[in-house]
């Protein structure tokens, strides 16, 4: 009987976990961050930067921000970029618009971009920088992902998911200037609208579905702890302060 033969390339490439499949402790221990996060701060505020750890630690990875944005967390041959967005009622929550980052065309091809413009021609010159961020950070990781939070004002209910991160053809999409005169792309297959560009800082967005199996995590919310108790079990005092004038 013949065996297939074992293949070290395919092995590698595997990703430390199905796409959307988070580890078993996974939810446990972002909770606690959040718990931790509430309690510690007094406040319902996370920033994307904050997630980011929250999210390399939750898995076992390594926090390492970058300029690109697409793969500041890795572990492995994987990397993610993180995205969080508010929103009233996350469990219900069926769409996202996810901040990707600056594409200008102005820039990158020394172009003076106005309503006036073909959208089609302009939005292909957005998409094309996107691609070429991502193709520039495919080529030192084999996997690509994007990790979103979607929490609300409280941070007891946020919901998670993840996504591929990927290149998107410009030929799949048309596109159209809106009456604020911004540039909206969308999907010819579905008519969706998925992309949104706007001249005036040149913000690109992405609208990503929010998977009907992403995961829903729901926390008691805690006190806050008490800033001079935390100063007296640290056995702070004056003398950990030195004070002095600049020569």
């Amino acid at each position: 009987m013949s065996k297939k033969p074992r293949l070290r390339t395919v092995e590698k490439s595997l990703p430390p976990f199905p796409l959307n499949e988070f580890p078993k402790d996974f939810p446990f221990i972002l909770g606690k961050e959040l718990v931790y996060l509430l309690a510690s701060k007094g406040k319902a505020i996370l920033e994307g930067s904050e997630f980011e750890s929250i999210f390399a630690t939750c898995i076992g990875a390594d926090w390492k921000p970058s300029n690109v944005g697409l793969d500041d967390i890795i572990l492995g041959n994987t990397a993610w970029g993180a995205k969080t967005v508010k929103a009233t009622k996350p469990a219900t929550q069926k769409k996202v618009r996810l901040i990707s980052g600056r594409n200008s065309p102005v820039y990158s091809f020394g172009e003076t971009i106005d309503t006036h413009h073909d959208p089609n021609a302009v939005g292909k010159s957005v998409l094309e920088i996107w691609n070429e961020r991502v193709s520039a950070v495919r080529e030192k990781f084999q996997n690509l992902r994007t990790v979103v939070m979607v929490k609300s004002n409280d941070l007891t209910e946020v919901v998670v998911f993840e996504f591929d991160t990927i290149r998107y053809d410009p030929e799949l999409f048309v596109w159209e200037w809106n009456k604020n005169g911004n540039l909206r792309g969308i999907e010819k297959s579905t008519t969706e609208h998925r992309f949104t560009w706007q001249p005036h800082g040149s913000q690109f967005t992405i609208i990503e579905e929010i998977p009907e199996d992403s995961l829903l995590i729901k926390i008691k919310e805690p006190k806050t702890l008490n800033k001079e108790d935390i100063l007296k079990a640290l056995g702070f005092d004056k003398t950990w302060i030195s004070v002095s004038k600049r020569s």
